[in-house]
C-alpha cells in the first residue's frame, strides 16, 4: 500500500516569512531550528512536514506531546549489557530524526527539562545516553522545528533564546488568500497524487535551489563588515548575551547562499533580521535601526566559515529578564 504524499512546500499559499525561515534552516541546520509562534489552522505542520522534502533523507518525526524522555531519547538494555557485555539499544525520538525533521506541536507545553535536552542535542547532532554506568552515543542531526501559542504559555527566557529564529504567524489571511488556500487543500484532497505531480517542476526547482545554496554555504565568508552590522545592531536591540550575533550571521549567510550571491550583503541580515532579534529583544529597549551607517573596519580577523560549527547551542544559556518580554498578539485560546 503506497503512503498518501504530503502536501508540497511549494504549492503553501502565502507564510513568506515562515517559508524563508525554513529554506535558510535547511541550507545551514546550525542555525538552530525554528520555533513559530500563532494559532491553529495556520499550515504549521504542513511547512514543517513539507520541510523534510528539502532535506535529504526525507525524514518527518513528530513528538508527542506526552512524551517522557525515554520516548526522546531511547533506552539502554541493561541486562543485555550485565548478560552479553554490550548495550542493547532501543531508538528513540532523536534517533529517528536523524538526517531529516524533528517537529514539536506546543513546545511551550513540553516540561522543562525536556525542552532543554531537545536543545542540547539539535545543538550538538549527538545524543548520548548513560545509564549506571553504561552508554550509547549515536548521531542526531535534524532540523527542529517547534510551534507554541503564547496565549497558552510561555517558554522560559533561557530556552527561547536557545532557538535560532523566530516567526510569528498572524491569523487574519486576507479572503483572496484564503480562498486560493481552500482551493488547493480541496485539490489535494481529491487526488493527491495528481496535486503532487502538478506541482512536481516547482518543488524540484525548490530542492535544487536549496542543495546548490547548502554546497555554496562555507564559500561565503562569515566577513567583519557584516559581524559588526550585526553586533551593533544586537546592541541597540539590547540583546544579551552573543547568541544572537551569531545565529544572525549564520542566517545571513545562509540568505546570501539562497539568492546565489557569493558575499553577505546588508540585503541579507535586513532579511534576517526580525527572524534572530524578536524572541531576544528587550521590551523597553531602543528598537534597532533598520539601517545602520557603514561600520568601521573591525580589527578582528574574518571568521572562519569552517570554524565554530554548531556553537549556538554549545553557548550556555544567558540570563534574560523574567518580566514581560513582548508583545503578544491575542490568539483565541484552543478549546
Amino acid at each position: 500500500m503506497t503512503d498518501t504524499p504530503h502536501f508540497p512546500l511549494s504549492a503553501v499559499v502565502g507564510a513568506d516569512d515562515l517559508k524563508l525561515a525554513l529554506y535558510l534552516t535547511a541550507i545551514d541546520p546550525k542555525i538552530g531550528g525554528v520555533l513559530i509562534e500563532g494559532p491553529r489552522g495556520m499550515a504549521k505542520s504542513t511547512l514543517a512536514r513539507g520541510l523534510a522534502d528539502l532535506l535529504a533523507s526525507g525524514q518527518f518525526v513528530t513528538l508527542p506531546l506526552g512524551a517522557t524522555e525515554e520516548r526522546l531519547v531511547g533506552t539502554l538494555d541493561l541486562d543485555a549489557a550485565l548478560s552479553e557485555g554490550r548495550a542493547q539499544f532501543s531508538p528513540g525520538v532523536l534517533a529517528k530524526a536523524d538526517g531529516g525533521v524533528l517537529y514539536v506541536d506546543e513546545v511551550n507545553l513540553l516540561p522543562d527539562h525536556l525542552v532543554d535536552l531537545l536543545l542540547d542535542v539539535a545543538a550538538s547532532g549527538t545524543n548520548l545516553i548513560e545509564r549506571d554506568g553504561i552508554s550509547h552515543r549515536h548521531s542526531a542531526k535534524f532540523v527542529l522545528i517547534g510551534t507554541m501559542n503564547p496565549e497558552e504559555g510561555e517558554l522560559r527566557p533561557q530556552l527561547l533564546d536557545r532557538f535560532g529564529l523566530n516567526v510569528a504567524l498572524s491569523g487574519h489571511t486576507a479572503p483572496a488568500e484564503r480562498g486560493q488556500i481552500i482551493r488547493r487543500r480541496l485539490d489535494f484532497d481529491s487526488d493527491p497524487q495528481g496535486f503532487c505531480a502538478e506541482w512536481g517542476s516547482q518543488q524540484h526547482a525548490l530542492r535544487e535551489r536549496c542543495q546548490k545554496a547548502r554546497a555554496a554555504l562555507t564559500s561565503i565568508p562569515l566577513d567583519d563588515a557584516a559581524l559588526a552590522q550585526i553586533t551593533e545592531r544586537c546592541f541597540a536591540a539590547g540583546v544579551d548575551g552573543l547568541r544572537a550575533d551569531l545565529v544572525w550571521l549564520r542566517a545571513a549567510r545562509a540568505h546570501a547562499a539562497w539568492r546565489g550571491a557569493n558575499a553577505i550583503a546588508e540585503e541579507d541580515i535586513d532579511a534576517v533580521a526580525e527572524f534572530a532579534l524578536r524572541h531576544r529583544r528587550r521590551e523597553h529597549s531602543t528598537s534597532a535601526p533598520q539601517h545602520s551607517q557603514a561600520p568601521q573596519q573591525s580589527p578582528a580577523q574574518t571568521p572562519n566559515p569552517n570554524e565554530g560549527q554548531g556553537q549556538w547551542g554549545e553557548m550556555p544559556a544567558q540570563a534574560l529578564p523574567i518580566g514581560a518580554r513582548r508583545e503578544v498578539p491575542s490568539w483565541p485560546k484552543k478549546p
